[in-house]
């Protein structure tokens, strides 16, 4: 049974310890108890030093809130939880009024606040970098008309039929750079939001990919159909995985596995908004993986690992997905590359994570 005083803290995804003024654990909850790996049952009563084992820091924490009545925090701290899990936390200490309570302390770890930290550090700069391609495009188009328009007038000019060769190059290529133009811009149109199944987003993905590509890559499914539908763009989604997918085949040059998966997350924190749920797609190939000179930069635009790559279709993953409110990573080592996107799902009850907030 709750406690009545602390039933409001069920549902947080801080981890929270309520201590007595005797440092004695009166209350823990259920984010602490997976954070800590710790039964409630087991620690309620215990001291707080015998929970933690050498824990100087954190005591002198609490011992200084409880004697200036003041909340106090701790940025660095190495505990100790249950099966000798070592973690890397900070915590706030605030003195209470409570029956019984006498000491609030809120837990974060490092490694969670260290990675929102970079992910909205790397959104930032590819919002800046998308911008900079995005006017750089502009002004490129208009030239490019008008070289295309002048290559077609000096055709129709040419002496001999031989030479239009040249004009034909000229067409060409500008053709082609006007396409490129053309991508750069695109993102940047709103979603179309309806009901999406995810699983009919990866099959349109696999049949694509099926014709394409050789018969020497295999395409996997292993699928959570349990998983609802989530609000999105389903054609911006296609599109997104497809990036991936095709980056994937040409990078193990026509031999290999491309795994399709999908699974469901549970409180997941995207765009500095706390999610209940949220779907979780991976593309898993086994090539040779990312060179370490791009691995840092593969979503920013114009970066390829491959001579006559664009440098578009990760950049342009990543713009659909953020514009889902998702998330998209990649980790990649030589015989396996994983490319995970969270994407919320439908009813996943969003609200500001204090994680994200700290």
């Amino acid at each position: 049974m709750i406690p009545a005083p602390y039933s409001g803290l069920e549902l947080l995804a801080t981890a929270v310890f309520v201590l007595d003024e005797k440092f004695r654990v009166v209350y823990i909850n259920p984010a602490a108890e997976n954070l800590f790996a710790l039964s409630a049952t087991h620690v309620a009563g215990l001291p707080l030093h015998q929970v933690f084992g050498q824990a100087d820091e954190l005591v002198a924490a609490v011992d200084y809130a409880l004697q200036h009545n003041a909340s106090f925090t701790e940025h660095d701290l190495t505990l100790i939880g249950g099966g000798n899990l070592e973690l890397q936390v900070s915590v706030t200490v605030t003195s209470v009024e409570s029956e019984g309570a006498g000491l609030l302390l809120e837990f974060h770890q490092m490694a969670q606040q260290l990675k929102i930290v970079r992910e909205e550090r790397m959104l930032l700069e590819q919002q800046a970098n998308r911008e900079l391609i995005r006017n750089l495009a502009h002004e490129i188009r208009n030239p490019l008309g008008g070289i295309r328009g002048a290559a077609q007038l000096l055709e129709h000019e040419l002496p001999r039929p031989s030479l239009r060769e040249y004009t034909q190059v000229i067409i060409k290529e500008s053709d082609r750079l006007q396409a490129l133009m053309d991508r750069l811009l695109t993102p940047h149109r709103l979603p179309h939001i309806t009901g999406v199944n995810i699983h009919e987003v990866l099959e349109r993905v696999r049949s694509v990919l099926l014709a394409e590509t050789p018969q020497g890559v295999a395409i996997r499914r292993d699928y959570d159909t349990s998983i609802p539908d989530l609000y999105g763009d389903r054609e911006q989604l296609i599109q997104a995985v497809l990036n991936i997918a095709r980056n994937a085949v040409q990078a193990m040059q026509g031999k290999g596995e491309i795994t399709l998966r999908t699974r469901v997350a549970r409180q997941v924190t995207l765009a500095r908004k706390r999610y209940r749920l949220a779907a979780m797609v991976q593309i898993i190939d086994n090539g040779p993986g990312i060179p370490d000179a791009i691995r840092d930069r593969i979503f920013y635009p114009l970066v390829s690992g491959r001579e006559d790559g664009s440098g578009l279709g990760l950049t342009l993953a990543q713009t659909f997905v953020n514009q889902h409110q998702g998330t998209i990573e990649c980790e990649s080592r030589p015989g396996r590359t994983c490319f995970t996107l969270l994407l919320p799902l439908a009813g996943g009850d969003a609200h500001t994570s204090n994680n994200a907030d700290r």
